[in-house]
């Protein structure tokens, strides 16, 4: 059989992706994401093939092909089942490379009204069926600064958790700086997530996230953090890590040593998009940044195997997509099951979006614009998306965060395929040597 000269040449998806570990050859499809162990034969052939077609026949022929694919271009939009509220667009540190602005998103610093906070956890409850999972989060600016309202919109939430029989999920994103014993109290009560943005340890925090007369922030939230650290139960409190090239190195260093304070996880995430471009993560800030958590990936390894807990977030999301073989048209729920509500009652794809004309979907007194919702899940979806209907990686990544793609392109691929490369071959070895980890709890 001869394909026309104009299949053999256009620019074909990928359908899957070949790699080697200590323990033979390896092939991810990349529809559905799953992941098989091959011969010599099998590589062989697909490193002699000239095409992705014939790669595809050759899967097909292992028996390993292409599942039928929902590609949700033209499905109505989800119900939202996850929104995230600034209930302060304010804050009192500088950090100059704040998605946010220093956190009140360019405009006048304001909190939100309780009534908005209320109407807003009405919305997400809006017919919500028994048993179903739903998520609400304070964002800011920094939340704390509007305490009171952060606090009566998660007891409403409660108590229409508790009337409907849903799963609520709690969570707050915080600088740490603000936070009193009585917190704790509230967090533990509700079953909270805390996360703590946290740049590391000491003056590699400092530099980055100092208070707005420039003084360094790493001390204060180390001593008012540390109390939830020893309280949390039922709510669990992480560190998160923003890294921008004057961070990279010693990366693993701040990890251990954020890990050694208590935190439940401590994840990372590369600086890929600020207002005015500081702190901006370059191709080789990235390449040193993969070499970094690759270390953090083979610190993990080793705790699994021996049995004990090496709570490194990036890699142990990532364990758990390989294992359930995810496949993410999107990225995330933002603009379908998840937005954002700015302290004025507008709708937003998602927190990053706040006060964002370009990504609105609607307000709290007109609705969620399920029109927008389409469009945006239609127009952001992978295989809509270039390089990104071609990539391997596809439907593991889902084309990256929306709003840093919109504002500064994709410079991280390369990035994110080394990562996903080596959490491939890291699930093979754990599941070869400590499968049980699979079925346990983390």
């Amino acid at each position: 059989m001869f394909l026309p000269l104009s299949v053999l040449t256009e620019q074909q998806p990928r359908p899957g992706h070949l790699f080697p570990t200590e323990l033979g050859w390896h092939v991810l499809v990349a529809n559905g994401s799953r992941l098989y162990r091959v011969t010599e034969d099998f590589r062989d052939a697909w490193q002699e093939a000239s095409n992705e077609k014939l790669r595809e026949a050759l899967l097909a022929e292992a028996g390993i092909g292409s599942i039928t694919e929902e590609r949700l271009l033209e499905s109505p939009p989800p119900a939202v089942r996850a929104l995230s509220l600034a209930v302060a667009q304010k804050c009192n540190l500088g950090c100059t490379y704040c998605y946010a602005e220093q956190g009140d998103f360019g405009r006048a610093p304001k909190n939100m009204p309780l009534e908005h906070a209320l109407r807003a956890v009405d919305l997400l409850f809006l017919n919500i069926q028994p048993g179903e999972s739903l998520s609400l989060s304070f964002l800011g600016g920094e939340p704390l600064l509007n305490r009171p309202v952060l606090q009566a919109a998660a007891r409403h939430a409660s108590g229409w958790a508790l009337r409907t029989n849903a799963k609520l999920s709690l969570s707050v994103t915080t600088n740490g700086t603000l936070v009193v014993p009585e917190d704790g109290d509230f967090f533990e009560e509700h079953g909270f997530a805390v996360t703590v943005s946290l740049d590391g340890a000491g003056e590699a925090h400092d530099r980055q996230r100092p208070f707005r007369g420039g003084e360094g922030s790493y001390s204060r939230i180390v001593q008012r953090i540390e109390p939830l650290l020893r309280q949390q139960r039922r709510m669990q409190v992480s560190a998160r890590m923003t890294v921008t090239p004057d961070s990279v190195q010693g990366v693993k260093e701040s990890v251990d040593s954020l890990i050694a304070l208590g935190f439940h996880t401590v994840g990372l995430s590369p600086m890929l998009s600020s207002p005015a471009g500081h702190g901006e993560m370059d191709p080789e800030a990235l390449a040193r940044l993969l070499g970094e958590m690759k270390e953090c990936g083979r610190a993990f390894e080793a705790a699994v195997i021996r049995g004990t807990r090496y709570p490194f977030l990036n890699v142990m999301n990532a364990m758990k997509e390989i294992h359930r073989g995810t496949h993410r048209p999107h990225p995330c729920g933002a603009g379908g099951s998840y937005l954002g509500v700015s302290a004025e009652g507008k709708l937003f794809a998602c927190h990053r979006f706040v006060d964002d004309p370009s990504a609105g979907f609607g307000s709290l007194e007109s609705g969620v614009d399920t029109a927008q919702q389409q469009r945006w899940l239609r127009e952001r979806h992978v295989e809509q998306q270039s390089p990104c209907k071609t990539c391997w990686a596809r439907y593991l990544c889902g084309g990256g965060c929306h709003h840093e793609v919109i504002r500064r392109g994709r410079p991280s691929c390369d990035y994110i395929r080394g990562w996903l490369e080596y959490c491939l071959s890291a699930y093979v070895r754990i599941k070869t040597f400590q499968p049980g980890y699979f079925g346990a709890t983390n």
